[in-house]
């Protein structure tokens, strides 16, 4: 699990276009970086939260920050989740769970009772320069933005 303090850790996975996208891509751009994970495209909670950020999106870009969604899906999901939702920021597939991993946003969790492994939803706020700033691991998933922008 990353620690406030830590670098963003390294990752190189594909949008929801098929485009390569690296961690390179955020540091030293003059922009901090939201990276939040979520489970699963087309879920009640998760279109929430991605609506949130959608809909504070000119704020959030405007107070300095870009936004990133990832989850485990597809690419190809990902595109449609985001026409459909006319998400304005990108998501990023992380198919093999490598960087839900390094970030420290995959592990256990209980499901009706089950205990299962699976996608932690926790957004992660890095500075201009890719240091982690900040952890939000109790997600209010119809008010995301707020609780950054609100902070």
């Amino acid at each position: 699990m990353l620690k406030i303090g830590d670098r963003m850790p390294e990752f190189e996975v594909m949008d929801q276009d098929g485009n390569r996208v690296s961690s390179k891509d955020f540091i030293g751009k003059g922009r901090k970086t939201i990276i939040y994970f979520y489970p699963k495209d087309n879920t009640s909670g998760c279109t929430a939260e991605a609506c949130s950020f959608r809909d504070n999106y000119a704020q959030l870009t405007a107070a300095g920050y870009n936004v990133v969604g990832v989850s485990k899906d597809s690419a190809k999901s990902h595109s449609g989740f985001r026409a459909k939702y006319e998400l304005p920021f990108r998501l990023l597939a992380d198919t093999t769970t490598q960087m839900l991993q390094d970030f420290g946003a995959w592990g256990e969790k209980k499901m009706y009772g089950k205990t299962t492994l699976g996608t932690l939803r926790r957004t992660f706020i890095f500075n201009e320069d890719g240091i982690l700033e900040r952890i939000i691991e109790k997600v209010d998933t119809r008010n995301a933005a707020s609780q950054i922008l609100e902070a």
